[in-house]
């Protein structure tokens, strides 16, 4: 089929899922900190020690590969493969066409540019480095040196679609020296989070400045209107690119510091008019045409739905991650087997929850959404904003 997905909700007809295969390890260092560096003001009441265990700062003289490098038992690994396959086969039974990325070569170790190295992970978030809209295939520009060339491994399934006539286009990619970054968000309040106070960035004879980095994730799509949340000033001049390169055929609606980076854990569209949130206070924040939408507040999660950990495991996620769900069709939404109040809220609202298990969303940052991304679904261009 053609490349057609305008909406989170209408009908899901082709998905690609990611893969964990050959995940090995994390790597401190400033993109990652930054990046998983959580400071939802909003919410600052759930940023407790048994969510966000704090870590000590690496030392600066080790060798950044071993220093910042933190180990994943490999039993999680091989867990979240099985959940994997369980989401690709869920999704399947519903008659929905799934597609898998090229498996990560374990002998591909490291990502090496002029300005920086860092380890390599595999394609499991593929939402975050890729924005679908309409008939265009947009590789966004990285926000983690790891994942620089992630999207590499959908290179086959995007060049399918770019065959049957969709676009393909790539944002300018960042050098990402420690100068690209834009500091302020975390520097304004570092209180709780995953990570330490981020350390000061080190001069590169490659700085150009601020630089162009966003995540697909950081965008809700509705229709011809796309709902994007902007908190670094990387945010913002890719935002002012995409503004310029979709003018005349969408219309971008900033949302300022909405989260740190992903709209996509504070709240979804399921259905035209209706909202899930995770918090009534996120409806403050949305364009005023949103706001007149219904909406269910994310019931607060139970710590027995979590798996418990070793205290040398990275938590990376907040427990508000099971809002991550995703809509395969308006009234049909898949969600974690292990949160039940969420399952149960859902079904109070009259919608079809298909429960299927994922385990380790804790360690990989990632939910059904973020695991996902949806290629094809029935829905098109139309104004729900107007």
């Amino acid at each position: 089929m053609q490349l057609n997905s305008y909406d989170e909700w209408s009908a899901l007809r082709e998905v690609v899922v990611g893969s964990a295969e050959n995940y090995v390890s994390h790597e401190r260092e400033l993109s990652f900190d930054l990046f998983f560096h959580d400071n939802i003001r909003e919410n600052r009441s759930f940023r407790t020690e048994w969510y966000y265990p704090r870590l000590s700062a690496r030392d600066a003289a080790a060798p950044l590969r071993d220093a910042g490098r933190v180990p994943i038992k490999q039993r999680y690994i091989a867990e979240l493969c099985e959940d994997l396959e369980g989401i690709a086969e869920a999704l399947e039974s519903l008659s929905v066409t799934v597609h898998r990325p090229v498996t990560l070569d374990p002998s591909t170790v490291e990502v090496t540019t002029p300005a920086w190295s860092a380890t390599v992970v595999p394609p499991l978030n593929v939402r975050d480095n890729t924005l679908i809209l309409g008939d265009e295939i947009i590789e966004t520009p990285p926000m983690i040196r790891s994942r620089y060339f992630e999207t590499q491994l959908l290179k086959p399934i995007f060049a399918e679609y770019f065959r049957r006539g969709a676009r393909w286009t790539v944002m300018p990619r960042p050098l990402m020296t420690d100068a690209s970054f834009d500091l302020s968000y975390v520097r304004s309040g570092t209180a709780g989070g995953p990570t330490e106070p981020i350390e000061d960035a080190q001069p590169s004879p490659y700085d150009v400045g601020y630089e162009l980095m966003f995540d697909g994730a950081q965008c809700l799509r509705l229709g011809r209107d796309i709902v994007a949340n902007i908190s670094t000033a990387n945010h913002a001049l890719a935002c002012d690119w995409l503004e310029r390169h979709l003018e005349g055929r969408f219309r971008v609606h900033r949302v300022h510091q909405l989260s740190d980076s992903h709209i996509d854990s504070m709240v979804l569209a399921l259905r035209p008019g209706m909202l899930l949130v995770r918090s009534a206070e996120v409806m403050d924040r949305l364009p005023e045409p949103l706001r007149r939408w219904d909406h269910i507040v994310a019931p607060e999660p139970e710590s027995d739905n979590f798996p418990r950990y070793d205290d040398d495991d990275l938590i990376l996620t907040s427990p508000f991650i099971d809002l991550n769900v995703l809509s395969v069709d308006p009234e049909t939404v898949l969600v974690n087997e292990a949160c039940p109040e969420l399952v149960r809220t859902l079904e109070r609202h009259g919608f079809t929850v298909v429960p299927v298990r994922h385990r380790h969303r804790r360690l990989f940052g990632g939910g059904f959404h973020c695991f996902t991304l949806d290629t094809v679904r029935a829905g098109g261009p139309e104004d729900y904003l107007g």
